[in-house]
């Protein structure tokens, strides 16, 4: 364990072995950080955080802060990282509240870009990838695999399907479904993500039937029920379109169309 002396770091915190606390970094009474995690100068790590194995951030962030909402009285709310992310400069990571699950989670293995805004109870999963300056507000679901390109806005209570993308600029006020491409202010479904999943290992044949099913939700002219009864009727033995069904089975801000 390494932390340099102009670092403040409070007896009760926990660091595991191989931790490395850089210059002038604050970390408070309440935190734990997993093994071989390095903490760059200049970061606040505070509240009830907990944070993995083999993390690395960069200067000048703000980890497991009061959350900006003006009912927080005070709870003891969380926040919780996962294992070996990147969390470049500026960002901002808020606890949770009392009004949902109480926790901020970030999973593992994701790329977060700098001035990235994790707000309270957030649930990101795993091998996502943050451009710069993305900004997620309350209560805001990103599943494995999202990529949500620079400048990127989420309105509170979203849903970010896995493996989806956004281009730089978007506004995302609705549910963006897994496998898509958006782009725009309000986002608009464009193709999807056909690239991505092609670098992923996904199969010509999967690839195919999320194409098919990205016409029958967006080209079709059905309702959206009847699009997700369909899809779901062709899901036997195709798990994309299991994980596409199953998302659009959730009611929530309804999907961007």
């Amino acid at each position: 364990m390494s932390v340099h002396s102009t670092a403040i770091v409070h007896p009760a915190a926990r660091l595991g072995k191989g931790v490395v606390v850089g210059p002038y970094s604050l970390v408070g009474e309440h935190v734990e950080i997993g093994d071989h995690t390095v903490i760059g100068p200049h970061v606040v790590v505070s509240g009830h955080t907990r944070i993995g194995r083999e993390n690395r951030i960069f200067q000048f962030c703000s980890i497991g802060e009061q959350p900006q909402d003006k009912k927080y009285a005070g709870e003891p709310t969380r926040l919780e990282i996962g294992d070996r992310n990147t969390i470049r400069e500026f960002c901002t990571f808020n606890c949770g509240t009392a009004q949902d699950a109480g926790v901020t989670r970030l999973g593992n293995d994701n790329w977060i870009m700098a001035y990235v805004h994790l707000a309270h109870d957030c649930q990101v999963g795993n091998q996502t990838i943050f451009a710069n300056n993305a900004q997620l507000a309350g209560h805001v679901k990103v599943g494995d695999w999202a990529i949500l390109g620079g400048f990127t806005v989420v309105h509170q209570f979203v849903r970010i399907g896995a493996h989806s993308i956004t281009a730089m600029g978007t506004i995302l006020f609705q549910d963006l479904p897994p496998f898509i491409m958006a782009a725009g202010n309000p986002a608009e479904p464009r193709s999807i993500n056909a690239e991505g999943l092609k670098r992923r290992g996904f199969t010509a044949d999967a690839v195919a039937a999320v194409r098919r099913a990205y016409k029958t939700v967006y080209k079709s002219g059905m309702k959206l029920d009847e699009a997700r009864a369909d899809i779901e009727a062709e899901s036997a033995g195709v798990p994309e379109l299991a994980l596409l069904a199953g998302f659009l089975a959730v009611p929530g801000r309804g999907i961007i169309r």
